[in-house]
């Protein structure tokens, strides 16, 4: 005798409607908000200067003396909030854009 298995069908969420799903949740809205975007501020503002100097990855890192995989964890890292890059490393990076970092306590 054949075994039937029923599988539960899931539609496949774009990443705006998982993020929109997982926002009701109140565990993940109040961690989200607990985040305080400092980091993603920071990530905006590293993304759209490389954007605007048009540089890939891979040419900031040789601007940088390191590795491609560096980078990528740099800017992940500012995205996910687990790891906060020094302030050397955000100056070396702002270098190889041909910016420097500036930081003001408010």
């Amino acid at each position: 005798m054949e075994k039937m298995t029923t599988q539960k069908k899931t539609k496949m969420l774009t990443h705006k409607q998982m993020i929109s799903k997982m926002l009701k949740k109140p565990a993940v809205k109040a961690a989200v908000k607990e985040l305080d975007r400092t980091e993603f501020a920071i990530l905006d503002e590293i993304l759209t200067a490389r954007k605007e100097a048009g540089l890939t990855q891979a040419q900031v890192a040789k601007k940088m003396g390191t590795q491609t995989p560096a980078i990528a964890r740099l800017e992940s890292s500012l995205a996910t909030g687990k790891h906060s890059p020094s302030l050397t490393t955000l100056r070396k990076y702002a270098a190889a854009l041909g910016k420097r970092v500036e930081l003001h306590l408010v």
